[in-house]
């Protein structure tokens, strides 16, 4: 008998596959909550199995009552098992198989495994769709922020243009931490180690993965199909200075890991990279370690929801608002329509985009360096917009002095062939930084 048809008076029986802090925080949110969640399922969430890589760790909950499985692929096995859930994380090895194996065997399956879904949710909504076994990631995106329930069922009847927003909490706090001190990147990613709000190894975030992960469902969702994630374009914020956010803020900007998709009719524009957006603007607002996710569709207009990007309880609560739906028999498939075999969406190359941009120059100090930068931009056709160069400060000297751009819209194709003549200037004295602006 299937989780799904069975008796409503029954228990909804849980297999769990990681306990982290998420993992954790799911079976500690089920036994605070156990009297509300049964009302709102119509049935009472019971874990019955549990699987982890050491048994003897402390975790602040009791197992004693739970069968533990060295290998968690034999949660699927388990016939007292109705749903697995998956928190053990990353693309391959034991999460994939497990999730595949699940929903080969017809089980359903929730998870917060954002690097899954984007690199195999082709594979994995048709083996949810030749099974009849849901799969569920409301956590993989954005932690305590209901976006995928947003865009796959509260806009279910819209056309949705354009999706994204901060998707990276981490990335998010460091650059709020520099705008508001004045110190480097370096220094502010050590303390957000320190305060575990980053990884020993931060590449994931600060180099835009997590960010890109996460666009790429949340474009699926919004676009009804799959994308390519390798066709994502994918830059992240350790180029940023300091420097930068000062020069953003003297400009009227704010700057912003943002990941941003956009259906165009000649193709999808999808890409994570930092961009300046207006001081005014609500999503510039949006500090620390929270995210925000932006919606545009033809009838609703644009949408942003904001709050708890990670952390055990943001995430265990989407985990488990998940599992009501199973327990109530609420689902939906993976992209919100029913799968087809149509090919995924291959993201455009970034040379096809268009915007304005920021760009921060170091250059000697002496003159027709303005004259010489500004012909290679007439020659490319970019235009500008502004120029700011600081003054030095009283009593210093230095031979290189920074020079701050900002151009007009253009072609994406144009603003790297013009970056590409400027690095190559003798006047030039360290890489361009290049920064989209956000002019919606």
């Amino acid at each position: 008998m299937s989780a799904l048809s069975s008796s409503s008076s029954s228990p909804l029986r849980l297999g769990i596959a990681g306990l982290g802090t998420v993992g954790a925080g799911v079976i500690k949110l089920i036994e605070a909550n156990a009297d509300l969640i049964s009302a709102r399922a119509g049935r009472a969430l019971k874990v019955v199995a549990v699987s982890a890589r050491n048994r003897k760790q402390d975790r602040g909950i009791c197992l004693d009552t739970l069968r533990w499985y060295d290998n968690a692929a034999d949660l699927v096995n388990d016939a007292e098992v109705d749903v697995i859930v998956e928190l053990i994380g990353g693309a391959e090895g034991t999460a994939r198989t497990l999730v595949e194996a699940a929903l080969k065997a017809g089980k359903p399956v929730v998870t917060a495994n954002k690097a899954l879904l984007a690199l195999h949710g082709p594979a994995l909504a048709k083996l949810s769709a030749d099974n009849a076994a849901p799969l569920l990631f409301e956590a993989a995106v954005a932690g305590g922020i209901p976006a995928i329930k947003t865009v796959r069922e509260g806009l279910a009847a819209d056309r949705l243009e354009r999706i994204g927003g901060i998707l990276n909490g981490t990335c998010n706090y460091i650059l709020t931490v520099m705008r508001e001190t004045g110190q480097d990147f370096a220094t502010v990613l050590a303390d957000t180690q320190k305060l575990g709000y980053a990884e020993a190894d931060p590449s994931t975030d600060v180099d835009g993965w997590d960010a890109a992960h996460k666009l790429a469902i949340l474009a699926g969702l919004a676009f009804g199909q799959p994308v390519v994630f390798d066709s994502l374009h994918v830059e992240g914020i350790r180029q940023i200075g300091s420097a930068d956010l000062d020069f953003a803020r003297k400009l009227g900007y704010r700057i912003k890991l943002l990941g941003l998709a956009s259906l165009r009719e000649d193709g999808l524009e999808a890409r994570v990279t930092p961009c300046l957006v207006r001081e005014d603007a609500p999503i510039a607002q949006v500090d620390g370690v929270f995210n925000a996710v932006v919606t545009e569709s033809a009838f609703a207009g644009r949408l942003m929801i904001e709050g708890r990007g990670a952390g055990a309880g943001p995430t265990a609560s989407a985990v488990t608002a998940d599992l009501i739906d199973i327990a109530r028999g609420k689902t939906v498939s993976v992209w919100g329509v029913e799968h087809s075999d149509k090919p995924a969406l291959q993201a455009l190359p970034l040379s096809a985009g268009k915007g304005a941009f920021y760009l921060r120059l170091l250059v000697e100090d002496r003159p027709g360096v303005i004259a010489d930068v500004s012909a290679v931009l007439r020659d490319c056709g970019v235009s500008l917009r502004s120029m700011l160069q600081p003054t030095p400060a009283r009593n210093e000297t230095t031979p290189h002095v920074p020079l701050i751009l900002v151009t007009h819209q253009t072609s994406e194709a144009a603003m790297q062939d013009a970056v590409t003549r400027i690095k190559a200037l003798s006047v030039v004295t360290a890489s361009p930084v290049v920064i989209r602006i956000e002019t919606d």
